[in-house]
């Protein structure tokens, strides 16, 4: 079955077993099919790009072979180490928490591995649209459904055909709420639908890119300062907040989500109804009359996180949220060493692929957050063509 990147339960747990199958998973992203398998010591990863026509017949000193193209062109690398936001040393930013916070630091060691991902802001509004008031599964089945139906083929693979996220000119069209709520999206299918002509239609091209912390900007552009942090965030935070309460199916939760990672302002602080149990049991919230969530409890919770944890106080409140998780009790941390092997092959009558194994040496963590995992992942490219 076809799987975007999106659906895969692999981007919010890195260490679950939807990785640990012999041939692994496969997923959509950005243009190319992306194979994830993980052992007790490695992870590898295989990009395989769309054939593409063959050029026209020229002299042969201006012919360019596909396999050279496709080494010379490919960006996989760079594009996992964004996507899954590797570049930030875990160890420091767990130090830092546990030095603001007794709760974190008693019960971060365990869970080492949590990173905040980079997602596209479009992506994600749509996936947190369809969470409202959903589950994982439904969730995954619903972005599915979009890509099949809405959005480009990408190739097939092992007899699978895989689909990008469609954009949101795909979605405007007056026919796609009733179809989706054919599909089973309920009352998002208005909200979705709604959303996606107000962003393709009635906002400037780029909009919701425009959005995003400078600090973490889209794949392939340079950093640049967001501005000063304030208890209520950064101006630029704010401001992409406010903005995304107009859009359809949006309300204070789905867009501090799609702030978080969609847009990559790490202060934003999501809180449910499992956030407000962990304020109430370990922080002290809703005492005297503030005893349910409101707008105005909602708000102190982020402002009291954001004082204990900063700018990344989305981040850090994100690993509460997993240690909090019964699926996650068992979670084991461990050290890893990154290497990276590419390898070009070509199949017999098929197109040449990009064969990447990112291989991790593992070791038991101590209970200590200085020590365990989370360090900047090192990546070594060794390319070696074969025919």
């Amino acid at each position: 079955m076809h799987q975007h990147i999106s659906t895969m339960r692999a981007v919010v747990q890195a260490n679950g077993d939807n990785l640990n199958k012999e041939n692994g998973v496969s997923c959509a992203l950005r243009g190319r099919i992306l194979t994830l398998r993980q052992d007790d010591t490695h992870l590898h990863y295989r990009a395989i790009f769309p054939a593409r026509p063959a050029a026209p017949p020229t002299p042969p000193s201006s012919t360019t072979s596909l396999a050279d193209s496709s080494s010379d062109e490919d960006d996989t690398t760079e594009l996992i180490r964004h996507y899954f936001n590797l570049d930030p040393d875990l160890t420091t930013l767990y130090e830092q928490w546990s030095a603001a916070d007794a709760n974190f630091r008693k019960k971060a060691p365990k869970f080492t591995g949590v990173r905040i991902l980079r997602q596209d802001a479009w992506e994600a509004l749509v996936g947190f649209i369809c969470s409202s008031n959903n589950n994982i599964a439904r969730i995954s089945q619903m972005v599915e459904k979009l890509c099949i139906h809405y959005g480009p083929l990408i190739g097939t693979f092992a007899s699978k055909p895989y689909y990008d996220f469609p954009p949101p000119a795909a979605l405007t069209n007056p026919s796609v709420e009733s179809h989706l709520r054919q599909l089973g999206f309920g009352y998002r299918a208005k909200y979705l639908h709604q959303t996606a002509v107000m962003v393709s239609e009635d906002r400037d091209a780029g909009w919701l890119d425009e959005l995003r912390n400078p600090e973490s900007p889209i794949f392939g552009v340079k950093p640049a300062a967001a501005g000063p942090m304030r208890p209520e965030g950064r101006e630029g935070y704010r401001k992409a907040h406010q903005q995304l309460l107009e859009l359809q199916g949006v309300g204070p939760k789905v867009a501090d989500c799609v702030c978080l990672m969609g847009l990559g302002w790490g202060e934003a602080v999501p809180v449910d109804t499992h956030v407000w149990q962990i304020a109430q049991r370990d922080y002290k919230f809703g005492k005297g009359k503030n005893k349910s969530l409101t707008k105005e409890t909602y708000g102190a919770v982020g402002a009291q996180f954001r004082k204990l944890w900063g700018k990344e106080a989305g981040w850090a409140h994100s690993v509460l949220f997993t240690a909090d998780l019964r699926a996650f009790s068992d979670r084991l941390t461990t050290k890893v060493e990154i290497k990276e092997e590419t390898s070009i092959k070509v199949e017999s009558g098929g197109s040449p692929y990009l064969d990447t194994k990112i291989k991790s040496t593992a070791r038991a963590a101590n209970s200590a957050v200085g020590t365990s995992a989370g360090g900047p992942v090192r990546i070594k490219r060794e390319a070696e063509r074969s025919d």
